[in-house]
């Protein structure tokens, strides 16, 4: 057991503090602390002692510099059952500390403001903190590191229950979270810095948290978890499930690819996904109602126990065409209105999540991330530029303003189908979509296929550039009035002379898109 008798106290986290710090004084423990800690204790009616009153220095640097000195981390160190360190604690008139209750600069919180700058960041890396946890922590066979607020209480309790006592087993607990936090705190500091040199880090490590256990994964025979990344906000780990069946591996994928698509449109926006593809998708520049309708439209027959999104509030009129679309496994939403709740909830197994940030567009995280037998490649997360794509036209015949709103939203829905992916749209929703095809061509017609009479008068977007004229072909015998495309084949020749005999235009972004 370890008696404590003398606690310093450097928060930046002062959630529950004077409580704590109320516990450990009727405790009988001495309080030291520093800074904005010691003005809380003190407006609290604590009696505490600075640290420079305890170290006899001044705080200096502007207070970069006030724990890191021997007075603080000699009685941090200084190992009890040794007699040369208590010799030497003598000598040097080193007043022990028996406990340390330190949290760190919000380094990730200050980070995670869109306009901080370098400097901010900087200026929000501690230092002594994790100095003291560290030495506290490795001392921990004398010493009590306590750096979760969550653990206040059930320290309270054990030296009340002990008369001023903590077991060593306790303190072994708290050295293990303790080094954890600054292991994390590290990390964030590192990876966001090695972020803003925008090459790739020599060593990428992250941390993750269970969420929960998940029946199985995508087949019953295999089994599967979800894990939340530690230090990302909100995200799929932080959604609402209102009702329905717990989440399957399935069903979150398909959320993800879901969020993924609204977070790329500003305007009211739907879509139904269907094994990680749209099968439809819709902007409408006043009604979500509008878009949900002309969503599933697209493809009524595919959407068949998908997933709906929407990156706006559902009421009773949206939640009612939710319903109409027949068998759904999940809708998604940033909020659910009670009467649309009650509604939906109607389903008995319709899972209804609601995540706040659906709405908001490109908060996603920058780094995509996939596994590979022995490895795991990483790339930067396809973002559709803010200033729009080049949108050249290549062709003799020159594209209407309609074609053109048309065609800048076909381009941009096209980069949310896996590739080969051919897209076909009337207005700002989708009519027909030709998805992971090995064959361009084959996408092009799956397309004409799904479309039916409304590709006649539709414009195409095609995620990458045609490798030879037969796409072209085959969407002007359909009735395409207008395509865009990256451009960039060796055939592009070919393929603009086709568009000019169909009498086609034809626009080159320079952007591709493959999602595979």
């Amino acid at each position: 057991m370890i008696a404590v008798k003398r606690a310093l106290l450097s928060v930046s986290d002062k959630t529950d503090l004077v409580g704590f710090a109320t516990g450990l004084a009727d405790a009988g423990v001495e309080l030291i602390s520093t800074g904005g800690t010691t003005r809380a204790l003190l407006d609290a009616g604590l009696s505490v002692r600075g640290v420079s009153d305890f170290t006899g220095s001044p705080e200096i640097l502007d207070g970069r510099v006030k724990t890191l000195h021997p007075k603080v981390h000699g009685a941090i160190l200084a190992r009890r059952d040794l007699p040369e360190h208590r010799r030497q604690v003598e000598r040097y008139g080193l007043e022990l500390i028996d406990m340390v209750v330190v949290n760190l600069y919000p380094f990730q919180a200050t980070v995670a403001r869109p306009d901080c700058t370098l400097e901010q960041a900087i200026e929000n890396i501690d230092i002594g903190g994790p100095s003291m946890i560290r030495s506290a922590a490795k001392n921990w066979n004398d010493v009590a590191v306590v750096t979760d607020p969550a653990d206040y209480q059930s320290v309270l309790d054990e030296l009340r229950r002990n008369r001023g006592f903590v077991s060593r087993e306790t303190c072994y607990r708290l050295a293990v979270k303790a080094f954890l936090s600054t292991a994390r705190y590290d990390r964030a500091i590192a990876l966001w810095l090695e972020g803003r040199e925008r090459r790739p880090a020599p060593r990428l490590v992250e941390e993750y948290e269970l969420v929960q256990s998940l029946r199985y994964g995508e087949n019953p025979h295999q089994s599967a978890a979800f894990y939340r990344r530690l230090g990302a906000p909100g995200g799929l780990p932080a959604a609402t499930v209102h009702h329905g069946k717990t989440l399957s591996y399935n069903n979150l994928l398909d959320l993800d690819a879901a969020l993924c698509v609204l977070r790329d449109f500003e305007a009211p926006t739907a879509v139904i996904l269907k094994h990680n593809n749209p099968c439809g998708l819709a902007s409408h520049e006043r009604s979500i109602e509008e878009a949900l309708r002309a969503a599933h439209a697209c493809d009524p027959v595919s959407a068949f126990g998908g997933v709906v999104g929407v990156n706006r509030p559902v009421d009773a009129r949206l939640a009612a065409i939710m319903l109409d679309c027949g068998f759904l496994e999940c809708v998604l939403a940033p909020a659910y209105q009670p009467e649309a709740l009650e509604a939906l909830k109607g389903k008995k197994n319709l899972r209804i999540v609601e995540l706040a940030e659906a709405g908001e567009p490109r908060r996603e995280a920058d780094r995509v991330c996939r596994p590979v037998e022995g490895g795991l490649l990483v790339q930067d997360r396809d973002r559709v530029p803010t200033a729009g794509y080049e949108m050249r036209v290549v062709t003799k015949a020159q594209p209407n303003p309609a074609q053109l709103a048309s065609l800048a939203f076909a381009f941009k829905a096209c980069k949310q189908v896996k590739s080969n992916a051919i897209v076909l749209v009337q207005g700002t929703a989708t009519v027909g979509i030709g998805a992971g095809q090995m064959s361009r061509v084959d996408s092009s017609r799956l397309a004409v296929l799904k479309a039916g009479d409304r590709a006649r008068g539709a414009v195409l977007a095609s995620d990458a550039f045609f490798p030879f004229r037969d796409g072209v072909d085959a969407a002007a015998e359909a009735g395409v009035t207008a395509i865009i495309q990256p451009g960039g084949s060796v055939r592009d020749e070919e393929v603009i002379a086709a568009a000019d005999e169909h009498k086609i235009p034809m626009i080159f972004t320079g952007v591709r898109h493959f999602r595979h």
